[in-house]
């Protein structure tokens, strides 16, 4: 994964040469609720629209679930969770067999797959190929490998007793997952549930529902047994109902910070379920004079504008050190003024529209708060066309600490561009914030960089690169950034529980 993002991290390299054609209306095979490896209708008859945030137009009716859905759903993963049922009788290394083979059929369809994301999320097609499908791939390889090596210890305690613990499934987990990597999160999400042997109830962003619609057929083609993939779309009422239900043993969501910590009450209201969480991020990307400059500003133009700055982690909170300010600015605005804005089925463009009107509104209405509070507006700022939800890449200079643009989640494509002059004032001020999901360093200083990781505080630092992501490396956060860790040996522990065995060891009369 970490290949990938490096592969794609300049979009407009990709080419009509270097990518098959996408399918610019692909057909929509799955609108239903999928449970027990079955499709059905929403038991209350529902539906809803999912749009293409392109045009705004209607791409199907989706079917709604909400509580009467989730209970049936539970009921088919505790059922296929029972001891003595084929899941739990399972081989762990056939476990590894099916995410494989779940990643091979993704591989296959993978120009349908990215063609159905670029439709329903917007994303550019050289993105949702070129990263998203491999990336989703790659983390369910990876934890593939997993299956038959989540083991405990031996462990030598004192007395005449055999002791060790094992490393057991948690039981039915419920996911909730966003709009902005659909693809991706669900593999995120599912990949080390069903390698450590839970099941699994999901629940797809209304937004974007039908890529992992369409994943949970192949998870029946892969060969994974009735009741082990459940995914109920629908809208924050599905989610509730997965959070409050009694059955669900543990839940995980990736979403804002105001849902999380609504996730976390109603998890603690029910049954205590464990929770873990990957929330909101106000990351701090710090650039020093002596980095290379050019190389820092086309990487941190790609920290916050990738994927339309619809990233937990983009690097929105540019600091510059104040020798290399104003020139920076200058070849961030040229090089935002270059970034392509259209239709995302075009190979040639690398940013698209908004996931919908209600986002597009809330980022035009603080980039006018910016505005207002004395930060200057150096390019874009606007609506882009009058069809789809596109907003002009923008760059705010003179932004400083108070403003609300420097203090909120703008979750889309608006760099602020902050002055500093020392390291600790910088340390203090990247810290000034309710979250902690990543922060970047730019310095050619070894012991710089290293004074900067030990004092930023965040789940990821990166030095001198940006979203550089990868199935073997936790991401996860501090603070109101989240709790847990998702990828990596880490990734294994939400979906865990460690069982202490002590056998009385009785020695025979000599």
């Amino acid at each position: 994964m970490l290949r990938l993002l490096r592969k794609v991290q300049p979009l407009r390299a990709y080419s009509s040469a270097a990518l098959p054609a996408p399918e610019i209306n692909p057909s929509i095979m799955y609108c239903g609720v999928f449970i027990n490896n079955e499709w059905r209708k929403s038991e209350s008859g529902k539906t809803f629209e999912t749009k293409n945030p392109s045009t705004g137009e209607v791409i199907a009716e989706v079917q709604e679930g909400d509580a009467a859905d989730v209970d049936a759903a539970v009921a088919a993963a505790k059922k296929a969770f029972r001891l003595g049922s084929t899941w739990r009788r399972m081989d762990a290394s056939h476990r590894g067999v099916l995410l494989n083979k779940l990643a091979d059929l993704m591989q296959r369809d993978r120009t349908y797959l990215a063609s159905l994301e670029t439709l329903d999320n917007g994303k550019p097609y050289a993105t949702a190929y070129g990263f998203d499908v491999a990336a989703s791939a790659s983390v369910l390889r990876y934890f593939a490998g997993w299956a038959d090596k989540n083991h405990g210890k031996v462990i030598p305690m004192d007395g005449n007793f055999m002791a060790y613990t094992r490393h057991e499934p948690v039981g039915v987990c419920g996911q909730i997952i966003p709009w902005n990597f659909p693809m991706l999160m669900m593999a995120w999400k599912i990949a080390p549930a069903l390698a450590t042997g839970n099941t699994v109830v999901l629940k797809p962003a209304e937004q974007t529902p039908l890529t992992a619609l369409y994943i949970a057929q192949l998870t029946k083609e892969a060969g994974f047994p009735p009741g082990v993939v459940n995914v109920v779309p629908g809208f924050g009422r599905a989610g509730a109902a997965i959070v409050a239900h009694n059955d669900v043993d543990k839940v995980a969501f990736t979403g804002s910070t105001e849902v999380g910590k609504l996730v976390k009450q109603g998890a603690a209201m029910s049954n205590l379920k464990r929770t873990s969480l990957e929330l909101g991020g106000k990351s701090p990307n710090i650039i020093f004079k002596d980095a290379n400059l050019d190389h820092a500003v086309e990487t941190a133009h790609f920290g916050l504008f990738f994927n339309m700055g619809q990233c937990c982690c983009a690097g929105s909170r540019t600091f510059v050190e104040d020798d290399i300010y104003d020139e920076f600015v200058e070849k961030s605005v040229k090089r935002t003024q270059k970034r392509t804005v259209g239709d995302p089925f075009d190979l040639t463009i690398e940013h698209g529209p908004q996931i919908d009107e209600d986002q597009m509104i809330k980022i035009l209405s603080l980039i006018e708060s910016g505005k207002s509070q004395g930060a200057k507006l150096e390019t874009g700022g606007t609506r882009v066309g009058d069809k789809g939800y596109f907003v002009a890449p923008t760059v705010f200079a003179d932004v400083q600490d108070d403003m609300t643009i420097a203090r909120e989640e703008i979750f889309g494509p608006v760099q602020q561009i902050l002055k500093f002059s020392e390291i600790d004032e910088v340390i203090h001020r990247a810290n000034k914030t309710d979250y902690g999901l990543a922060a970047a360093v730019f310095t050619k200083d070894i012991d710089k960089a290293n004074h900067l990781i030990q004092g930023l505080r965040a789940g990821t630092v990166w030095v001198n690169t940006y979203n550089t992501l990868s199935s073997q490396m936790p991401f996860g956060g501090y603070k109101m950034s989240g709790q847990g860790r998702e990828c990596g040996e880490y990734g294994l522990e939400a979906y865990t529980e460690v069982k202490s065995v002590i056998m009385k060891v009785h020695e025979k009369n000599s």
